[in-house]
């Protein structure tokens, strides 16, 4: 029989960070960061952008709760009726945390409770399909 010719297979470059990859394959923005694209400057900028064709939908349809493209107006139109969308807008309800509330936390000031953010669905423009 002999042994086997293949060998160090299990050393393979490609496969050394394997947990990193499966950690960080759908990682999304976070909240903080698309709080602070919905300020209305940075929000204009995402929702009208340049066509870009490396992008999906040529980067014309951005969710911007969500950080997401679509293909087609129709397809983003139903992403907003989802559970996914509904449950990302329930999440930026919330204020953001900051430094000066993680100081409170750790006892350099009084506990002040984070306050609610009104956060509605974008609103869609049918010229742009």
């Amino acid at each position: 029989m002999g042994k086997s010719k293949q060998t160090g297979n299990h050393k393979s470059d490609k496969k050394k960070h394997i947990a990193k990859t499966w950690k960080t394959k759908r990682k999304t923005k976070d909240l903080d960061q698309i709080h602070s694209d919905m300020k209305p400057e940075t929000a204009n900028k995402l929702l009208h952008q340049e066509v870009d064709y490396d992008v999906t939908g040529c980067a014309q349809h951005y969710c911007l709760h969500c950080a997401r493209y679509f293909v087609d107006m129709r397809s983003m139109k139903e992403h907003f009726k989802s559970k996914v969308h509904k449950r990302r807008l329930k999440q930026l309800r919330e204020e953001p945390y900051t430094q000066a509330e993680a100081e409170r936390a750790a006892g350099m000031g009084s506990y002040i409770p984070p306050k609610k953010v009104e956060v509605k669905t974008q609103p869609v423009e049918e010229n742009m399909d």
